[in-house]
C-alpha cells in the first residue's frame, strides 16, 4: 500500500561526475546524482511494517504496525547512512545504507529482543520513479505511464508491464503484486494479485531516454509490488521473529547503463538464492 507523496529533503551540496550520494530525512530516503533523469529518486524509507493475513484486510486497521526510524549516523561525504526503527512490538531493525558508484547497498539486522513473535512479516521501502521514468508530476498527468517502463520476469524472462496477464480486483485498486512461491498468498499488500509467480526478486524500470535502467532487490523479499503513486516495490521479509530471534536482511538499488542482460547477471551474482 502506499500513502500520499510527500517531499524529500534536498541536500545543498553539489554531486560530481557519476557518483551516487545519499541524504534521510523525515522518513525519505533520497539518492542523489548528477547523471540520474531527474537528479535524484526519493524513497519512503519506510512506508511501513506490515503483519501476515493482509492481502484481503484492511490496510491501516490490521495490516499497519505502527514503528519510528531515527538517524543514527550520516557521514559528511555523504556515502553512508545508518538507521534504527523501533516497531511498536518490541522489534528493532537497524539499516545501514551506503552508496556506491552505481548502486545503493542496504544491510539490515532485525532483533525481537521480547519474550514474544513479533507481529511483523514484511516491510515496504516505496521508491518513486516518476521522475527517472519520465512520468513524474511534472511531465504527465497521467499516474500510471511509468507502468509501461517497467518490468520484472515470468517465467524466466524480461515481462514489460502491464503484462498479458493482469488483476484488476482486490480489497483496494489500482496497483499489481507478485507473490513468490515461497510467501503465502494470504500475506501480501492488499491490491490486485497477480496469478503468475515472478521468476526472481528483481523489478525495474527504464529511464525517458531509455539509456538506464533501475532495478531493485531485497533477500528475503516478500513481493514485488506496482504501487498507485508512481512507485515500485521489492518488500523485504521478516517472517515473525521468535523471541530472541535476529534476522540479516540485504537489498540493491541498481541505476546503470541499459543493458537489462547485464543487470541480471549481476543481480543473480550478489543474491544467489533468487536463482533456481
Amino acid at each position: 500500500m502506499c500513502g500520499s507523496l510527500a517531499s524529500a529533503d534536498n541536500l545543498d551540496a553539489e554531486s560530481t561526475g557519476r557518483e551516487l550520494f545519499i541524504g534521510w530525512k523525515q522518513n525519505y530516503l533520497s539518492i542523489y546524482g548528477e547523471h540520474l533523469p531527474g537528479k535524484s529518486i526519493e524513497i519512503h524509507y519506510l512506508e511501513a511494517y506490515c503483519r501476515a493475513d493482509s492481502t484481503a484486510a484492511d490496510w491501516t486497521g490490521h495490516t499497519v504496525v505502527p514503528h519510528q526510524t531515527e538517524l543514527v549516523e550520516a557521514t559528511p561525504d555523504r556515502k553512508k547512512i545508518r538507521l534504527r526503527c523501533q516497531v511498536s512490538d518490541g522489534v528493532v531493525v537497524e539499516h545501514r545504507i551506503i552508496a556506491g558508484k552505481d548502486e545503493v547497498d542496504f544491510q539490515l539486522v532485525a532483533q525481537n529482543p521480547t519474550e514474544k513473535r513479533s507481529e511483523v512479516h514484511w516491510a515496504q521501502p516505496c521508491i518513486r520513479i516518476g521522475k527517472f521514468s519520465g512520468t513524474g508530476p511534472d511531465d504527465t498527468d497521467d499516474k500510471y505511464a511509468y507502468v509501461q517502463r517497467s518490468f520484472l520476469f515470468i517465467d524466466g524472462k524480461r515481462a514489460m508491464m502491464p503484462t498479458p496477464v493482469w488483476a484488476t480486483e482486490a480489497r483496494y485498486t489500482p496497483g499489481q503484486v507478485w507473490c513468490p512461491k515461497q510467501v503465502p498468498r494470504t500475506d501480501v499488500n492488499p491490491r490486485p494479485l497477480n496469478p503468475q509467480v515472478p521468476s526472481n526478486g528483481l523489478i525495474g524500470c527504464y529511464s525517458a531516454d531509455r539509456k538506464m535502467v533501475f532495478g531493485v532487490a531485497f533477500e528475503p523479499y516478500q513481493e514485488l509490488f506496482q504501487g498507485v503513486i508512481r512507485c515500485l516495490h521489492s518488500d523485504f521479509r521478516l517472517g515473525g521473529l521468535k523471541p530472541g530471534e535476529t534476522r540479516n536482511i540485504r537489498g540493491k538499488i541498481y541505476l546503470v547503463a541499459t543493458d537489462v542482460p547485464r543487470l541480471l547477471k549481476r543481480y543473480e551474482a550478489d543474491f544467489p538464492e533468487h536463482v533456481e
